[in-house]
């Protein structure tokens, strides 16, 4: 008579690994990934536009920390050009944040993740 049921290779085909040593190996990926987020939230991003005109700090957790005009820059007649100093130089240290995070993150390999 053959074996019954269950899976082929023992304990569901794990390529020999044990389910204690895979829980095991998804904790310790867990909290290496938690103090990874952790590290970066506490660093902090800067970008500027306009030549220095608008300057903005970012942290990891992307909360804006800063932003500083230079005076010059202030032009009651030309809001516009203000505000679009503003936003690139928000994006860019956002953007800063996003390519730090990957790769900080991305040495984990998990699909789906990123």
């Amino acid at each position: 008579m053959g074996k019954r049921g269950g899976f082929p290779g023992g304990m569901g085909g794990f390529g020999g690994m044990n389910i204690n040593q895979l829980m095991k190996e998804a904790k310790k990926m867990q909290a290496d990934m938690e103090k990874s987020q952790e590290e970066l939230g506490s660093k902090e991003f800067e970008s500027t536009a306009g030549g220095g005109a608008v300057y903005v700090k970012v942290t990891g957790d992307k909360v804006i920390k800063e932003i500083k005009l230079q005076k010059e820059v202030v032009d009651p007649d030309d809001v516009e050009m203000l505000q679009d100093l503003i936003l690139t130089s928000v994006n860019e240290a956002l953007r800063k944040v996003d390519e730090a995070q990957a790769a900080s993150l991305g040495k984990f390999n998990i699909p789906g993740l990123m």
